[in-house]
C-alpha cells in the first residue's frame, strides 16, 4: 500500500513537500519514483530514488525538486520548490522491483499564477 500526502494549492514560486508512506513491501528492495499527470496530458516521470541510493530527475525537476527516501521509515519524499503553474498535476508514488509495480492513489497539486 502506498499513500501520498502533502498536496494542495500553492501560489507560483511557492513550495510543497509530498510524502509517500509505504506498507506491505520490503521498501529497501524497491526503486521508488514520483510521477505526475498534468490535466489532459500523459503521466510522466518526475524523480526516482533507486534502491541502490542513486537518484534521477526529469529535466524540468532537476533544479527545483529534491527526492529522498527513508528506508527505516518506509517513506519517499519529494520536496518541490519554485513551483510554477505548469507543475499543476496529480502526483503519484510508484514502487517497482523487476516486473512488480505498485501505485499510490495520487495527490493533487495546484499552482496558481
Amino acid at each position: 500500500q502506498l499513500v501520498e500526502s502533502g498536496g494542495g494549492l500553492v501560489e507560483s514560486g511557492g513550495s510543497l513537500r509530498l510524502s509517500c508512506e509505504v506498507d506491505g513491501i520490503v521498501f529497501s528492495f524497491y526503486d521508488m519514483m514520483w510521477y505526475r499527470q498534468p490535466p489532459g496530458k500523459q503521466r510522466e516521470l518526475v524523480a526516482a530514488a533507486h534502491a541502490d541510493r542513486t537518484t534521477h530527475y526529469a529535466d524540468f525537476a532537476r533544479a527545483r525538486f529534491v527526492v529522498s527516501r527513508d528506508n527505516p521509515k518506509k517513506t519517499l519524499v519529494l520536496q518541490m520548490n519554485s513551483l510554477q503553474p505548469e507543475d499543476t498535476a496529480v502526483y503519484y508514488c510508484n514502487a517497482r522491483q523487476s516486473s512488480t509495480t505498485y501505485w499510490g492513489q495520487g495527490v493533487q497539486v495546484v499552482v496558481s499564477s
